[in-house]
């Protein structure tokens, strides 16, 4: 058993809607069908006892659904929330495609790597320590899954139907697209001031500026050394804290200090801190923790320091070792509750109580293992948000706003918040920017606070989702046309446009990336970029294949056609029937309910694509009487057709007419390849709610040429002659240009000549049909050998293109020449008054130079 070619699915995929990780598993005769290898599963079912049954599974079931239904199981004993998986036979023997979900892709690839490991046991009869399998998942997924904090924001965020990415392996989250983005790292949002946050850092000037605003704070100083911290402690009066000045977490704080001894020990480990250390008066009373976001109070909990409670059996490290086994209880910040740690301040603590980690405390003897209250070191916390008396909350918040805090983790030593902190003489100890969540989401004791959506909440008024309209284009044909002419629309009407395409990236009409930027990371960039309120995304087959799509639904998904026989036998897409699956993926992620799928009715596999949408429907033909659209039409329905010398957009009674005359795109109505994009075009536009005026400005205004859309029927004027560039590269879109020139006049005299090349990665029959098609339409060829042959022997593809103009119609004059420029230059040069020439480029951008250097030269 081989597995390779393993992938991520980043987004909405061929298989599902699931993040997933794609392998190919190939097998032996015997790994085939698991009956064969006598003991397999049940040395399988020994090393995984928890493996689930594979009587889902229809008959027979190969090793590659066992590695499948492991990879997943493995990752669901290890606590990922993960339900899909699929294994799907491919046309060559033996071979399949396994699909499972994951929740973080480190985690789901580590997994599979065990599984294998787990299968391959169970094949030789070697170990597996499941075990070990399930730790080393369990501390991977824990060290590189959000932590509860950026967790409950998360999720909160994905209540409200808001789209998120994670930026980093840390907590740095976008949510939202283009300008309405926002972003959040932990429990701190892009708004959170970093004059504020490095205020609230520095404990000696959070406290001077709490008192100045009559904010009850506890006095103290900075101190030089151990020698002065007892200085200033005896000025304060005893018992002090003493803590660095710019730590978190509690780290380094040492609390109730009342000896020399004690301050020094004390001053130590603040210095390990921070090289500034502060003494302040102790305020007798409760640890607690309030949570502010914006002007309200949302969150309070009364904190406890960690500790132990006697049975008379048990010693202290034994207790705590009870306490540390709770399922809630981990290493870090990831789980809910953090292990107790009997570290050299816990011992001091025991120390103090005239205890060691050996002591064994008498039954219902409480022990206190430290004197700060944090969950980071231990402490549990009870939720006290009910109780909190108004004028307390009032405080709070205005210690906030003192600071400049939108989000603010306020620790405070009181009695009980049920009363003003003034008339208990408690005070606020200090402001804590990107405070942890854990004790209000989790508490120990109480009810779990929602406060995930307070922040977001706070981040994103009036139930707003973030997002901005996004187009998505897929087909064989016209893509990049059609995605361009959205995109000229939308500008039309006033957005901030980001595009991809085969030709790159662009944000308001200015290219910021080049090459074929169809895929998904490029949609992604464009949904990043802080000026965009419009995505219009050409969606292509391959990047689809190789990790899903970039965004998590569409407002519109438009698919111009399904041509045949383009990019068969890739990556196991071996009909033109699982082409369309593929390109249906935009189609199956419309917006429910308010999206639109725009279809080419005249194409039966995209007409079918219908079915598969969860939004509403726009169909669009030529041919206004096509069942389809007859159909759709007399349901009410929106269809755009070509009706005598106009688009016309209709739904019911309501009717939109635009004449081909003032379209340039297609010529006056010559054409009709360019009338379908158009239609594509002013359906998606309708479907975005448009201004008809707009979309009437915006298709006046688009022509043709090289600079709007390189390779795309761009004409040039030369010596009399007329020649075309375009990138047509399958045979279908070879059909478009041939019927488009044949139906313009030729004057006596004139001649049609064809400059062609072909792509080596496409199959024979689909290289000699494209020549084969022209061969009926012009006279004279020039085929060429482009730069890179893609698996090609030298010359191969040249005696394919002339194979296919055998037996044609018109084809009269062959030549043949190397490299794309010399054949632009051979052709130009025989071209004479009256002629049409069509170039099929292949390096659009240079190839279109160097005719418009031709052209200009004369």
């Amino acid at each position: 058993m081989e597995i390779s070619k393993t992938r991520a699915l980043r987004g909405p995929n061929l298989w599902s809607r699931h993040t997933s990780i794609e392998a190919i598993v190939i097998c032996n005769d015997d790994e085939m069908d698991i009956s064969r290898l006598p003991g397999f599963e049940a040395r399988l079912r020994e090393r995984f006892p928890a493996l689930a049954p594979f009587s889902a599974y229809s008959s027979p079931v190969s090793a590659a659904h066992a590695v499948e239904l492991s990879t997943l199981c493995l990752q669901s004993q290890a606590g990922c929330p993960v339900t899909f998986s699929r294994t799907s036979k491919t046309v060559e023997k033996g071979t399949y495609q396994i699909v499972i979900e994951y929740s973080e892709e480190d985690v789901g690839r580590m997994a599979l790597d065990l599984a294998r490991e787990l299968c391959s046991s169970a094949l030789t009869g070697m170990s597996f320590d499941i075990g070990n399998a399930l730790r080393r998942l369990r501390e991977l997924d824990e060290d590189i899954r959000l932590g509860p904090s950026t967790a409950s924001i998360v999720r909160a965020a994905a209540v409200r139907n808001i789209p998120y990415r994670r930026l980093t392996r840390g907590s740095l989250v976008q949510f939202g697209w283009g300008k309405r983005q926002r972003r959040i790292q932990a429990a701190e949002t892009d708004m959170t001031s970093a004059v504020a946050e490095s205020i609230a850092q520095d404990k000696e000037l959070t406290k001077k500026l709490l008192q100045a605003a009559g904010v009850p704070t506890p006095v103290g100083r900075p101190v030089e050394n151990a020698e002065d911290a007892w200085k200033a402690a005896c000025e304060i009066g005893l018992p002090v804290v003493i803590k660095p000045r710019d730590g978190n977490q509690g780290k380094g704080v040492t609390v109730n200090l009342t000896t020399c001894e004690q301050i020094g020990d004390a001053y130590a480990a603040a210095l390990k801190i921070s090289s500034s250390v502060l003494v302040e008066r102790y305020v007798s009373g409760q640890d607690h923790r309030l949570l502010v976001i914006g002007d309200k109070l949302v969150a309070a909990a009364r904190r406890e320091p960690p500790a132990v409670v006697g049975d008379g059996k048990h010693t202290v490290a034994q207790l705590v070792e009870q306490i540390n086994s709770d399922p809630r209880r981990g290493d870090g910040h990831a789980t809910s509750l953090t292990k107790i740690r009997l570290d050299s301040i816990a011992i001091a603590c025991l120390s103090n109580q005239g205890m060691t980690v050996e002591s064994i405390p008498s039954r219902g003897e409480r022990v206190v293992l430290r004197n700060n209250a944090n969950l980071s070191t231990g402490g549990t916390a009870t939720d006290v948000t009910d109780d909190v008396h108004p004028d307390f909350a009032a405080r709070a918040i205005a210690a906030a706003q003192t600071i400049g805090l939108d989000i603010a983790g306020i620790d405070v030593v009181c009695n009980s918040v049920l009363r003003p902190l003034e008339e208990q003489g408690g005070g606020i100890l200090e402001l804590n920017a990107a405070p942890g969540l854990r004790m209000h989401l989790y508490p120990s004791y109480g009810k779990g606070r929602p406060v995930g959506e307070a922040i977001v909440s706070s981040m994103f008024a009036n139930g707003g989702d973030a997002r901005i309209p996004v187009v998505a284009v897929a087909g064989t044909n016209g893509k990049t046309t059609t995605v361009r002419l959205i995109a000229h629309i939308l500008g039309c009407g006033g957005h901030s446009v980001g595009m991809t395409s085969t030709d790159g990236i662009y944000i308001q009409g200015r290219r910021i990336d080049t090459g074929d930027c169809s895929g998904p990371k490029s949609a992604r960039n464009v949904l990043c970029h802080p000026d965009v309120d419009a995505a219009v995304l050409e969606t292509a087959r391959g990047g689809i294949l190789r990790e899903g799509i970039g965004f998590d639904r569409c407002d519109v998904a438009v698919v111009t056609n399904i041509g045949n026989g383009d990019h068969l036998g890739l990556s196991y897409i071996n009909t033109v029937e699982d082409i369309s699956v593929v390109k249906r993926v935009i189609v199956q992620n419309v917006c429910p309910e308010t999206g639109f799928a725009v279809l080419n009715a005249a194409d039966p596999m995209v007409a079918s694509m219908e079915e598969a949408c969860p939004g509403k429907v726009i169909f669009f033909a030529s041919d206004c009487a096509h069942p389809v659209m007859a159909m759709h039409h007399a349901r009410g329905r929106r269809v755009v057709f070509l009706g005598g010398d106009s688009i016309v957009a209709s739904e019911g009674s309501f009717e939109q007419r635009i004449p081909l005359r003032d379209i340039p795109i297609t010529l006056n109505g010559a054409i009709a390849f360019q009338i379908e994009n158009v239609m594509a075009a002013v359906a998606a536009a309708w479907a975005l709610a448009i201004d008809w005026e707009i979309i009437r400005l915006g298709l006046g205004g688009f022509v043709a040429d090289a600079q709007t859309t390189p390779g795309r029927f761009n004409l040039f004027k030369y010596r009399g002659a007329t020649l075309i560039a375009d990138y047509g590269h399958n045979p279908d879109a070879v059909q478009a240009l041939a019927d488009a020139i044949e139906r313009m006049p030729v004057p006596a005299g004139g001649r049609r000549t064809a400059v062609i090349s072909g792509a080596g990665d496409r199959r024979d029959d689909d290289i000699r049909r494209q020549t084969r098609i022209l061969g009926d339409v012009f006279d004279c060829f020039i085929l060429y050998q482009d730069q890179c042959q893609r698996g090609r022997a030298d010359g191969e593809v040249l005696v394919l293109l002339e194979q296919g103009l055998k037996n044609t119609k018109r084809a009269s004059d062959i030549r043949k020449v190397r490299g794309e420029f010399s054949a632009i230059d051979m052709a130009l040069e025989g071209l004479k008054e009256n002629d049409v020439c069509l170039v099929l480029v292949d390096q659009v951008e240079e190839a279109l130079a160097h005719i418009a250097r031709r052209v200009a030269a004369g």
